[in-house]
C-alpha cells in the first residue's frame, strides 16, 4: 500500500550517527511494514550521494523522499530535490527520520526523535509548505551555490563545525560543545560589512547566524523566534568579546543568550556579508565554504511531511 505520496523512497546515510542509523533502520523498517507503508532503501556510498540519490528519485517520477539520518542527510536530499532556485518537482514530499549524531531539524517541528514513532508521521497525508535557505559562496575560489534547511553560520560556528568533525564520534551531540571550547582558543574576531538590504552592520564579528529553523548544534535554541514559514531569515550578529561570548555560551541552550547588546539582531529575506578575511561557512552541520557571500530565502520551496 502506497502513501497518498506514493512508494516511500528512503535514503539512508548509514555512516550517520557512529553507524546509529544502521542499527535503527530495522526498526524503522519494521514500523513502515505494520502501517502498510511501500517503501525502497537507497544506501548513500559516500559524502554527497544523497544529493545525487535524491535527483535520480525525482527524474524517476518519485515523489516521496525520506532523509533517514542527521542533519547532513537532510541536508543532501534537499539540494538534490531543489534545482535553479526551485523545486525539480514541485508536487516532491521530503519526509524525515531522525537517526544521525544529530538532528535539529525535526525539534522545530515537534517530530519524534525515534524512528519508530518517526514511521508514524511517514503515513497519511499531511504535509506543508516550508521555506528553505540559499547560499552563494566562495568554494576553493569559484562561486558555489547551497541550499539549506535548517540554519547556516559565518565565523566561529563554521570553524566550530570544522572542530567538530575531527573529534570522536562517540561524544555524540556534545562533540559541538566540546568543538566550541577548542575553537575558541584560538579564535580572533574579524572585521566585516553585513548587508541587510536597507542597512549595514560594519565592524567586529565572532559569529553570524542566519537561521531558518531554531535549534542546532545538538539541541541549542539560537533562534527561537525563527519560523521556517513567515518567509524571512532570523539573523544573528555576534560581536561580543571572548569573556562575554563564554559567558553567553550556557544560555544559547534555552534561547535565553537574546536580547543582548553585543548580538544584533534583524530579520530580513536576503543578506550579504564581505570580511577582511576569508571566513569558513556551514549550513545544517556541513562546511561548505567560505566568504564573501549572499544568503536568500526561498519561499515555500519544498513540502515537509508532518
Amino acid at each position: 500500500m502506497s502513501s497518498p505520496f506514493g512508494k516511500a523512497i528512503l535514503i539512508v546515510n548509514a555512516r550517520a550517527g557512529r553507524g546509529g542509523v544502521s542499527k535503527n533502520l530495522p526498526e524503522l523498517l519494521t514500523s513502515l511494514d505494520e502501517r502498510d507503508i511501500d517503501y525502497e532503501v537507497r544506501m548513500t556510498t559516500a559524502r554527497g550521494h544523497a544529493i545525487e540519490l535524491a535527483r535520480d528519485a525525482i527524474h524517476a517520477g518519485e515523489r516521496f523522499l525520506v532523509a533517514v539520518g542527521g542533519d547532513g542527510t537532510i541536508h543532501e536530499v534537499v539540494n538534490g530535490m531543489i534545482a535553479d532556485d526551485k523545486a525539480v518537482n514541485p508536487e516532491a514530499v521530503l519526509g524525515v527520520v531522525s537517526a544521525g549524531t544529530g538532528c535539529d531539524f525535526i525539534k522545530t517541528f515537534g517530530l519524534p526523535p525515534s524512528p519508530s514513532h518517526a514511521a508514524a508521521h511517514l503515513d497519511g497525508g499531511e504535509s506543508f509548505p516550508i521555506d528553505i535557505g540559499k547560499i552563494t559562496m566562495q568554494c576553493d575560489g569559484k562561486p558555489e551555490i547551497r541550499y539549506f534547511a535548517n540554519i547556516a553560520e559565518v565565523g566561529i560556528g563554521a570553524a566550530t563545525v570544522a572542530t567538530a568533525e575531527r573529534l570522536p564520534r562517540w561524544l555524540g551531540p556534545t562533540v559541538y560543545f566540546f568543538a566550541f571550547w577548542l575553537t575558541l582558543r584560538k579564535h580572533a574576531s574579524a572585521e566585516v560589512v553585513v548587508d541587510l538590504v536597507d542597512r549595514k552592520y560594519e565592524g567586529k564579528l565572532n559569529n553570524l547566524v542566519v537561521a531558518n529553523g531554531q535549534f542546532f548544534g545538538g539541541g541549542m535554541k539560537i533562534a527561537p523566534k525563527a519560523a521556517p514559514t513567515d518567509g524571512l531569515f532570523d539573523i544573528q550578529i555576534e560581536h561580543a568579546k571572548k569573556r562575554e561570548a563564554i559567558a553567553i555560551m550556557p544560555k544559547v541552550y534555552k534561547g535565553q543568550h537574546i536580547p543582548h547588546p553585543d548580538i544584533f539582531e534583524a530579520k530580513r529575506v536576503r543578506l550579504a556579508i564581505s570580511s577582511d578575511r576569508s571566513l569558513p561557512i556551514e549550513a545544517d552541520g556541513e562546511v561548505l565554504g567560505q566568504t564573501p557571500a549572499e544568503f536568500e530565502v526561498l519561499k515555500e520551496a519544498i513540502n515537509l511531511k508532518v
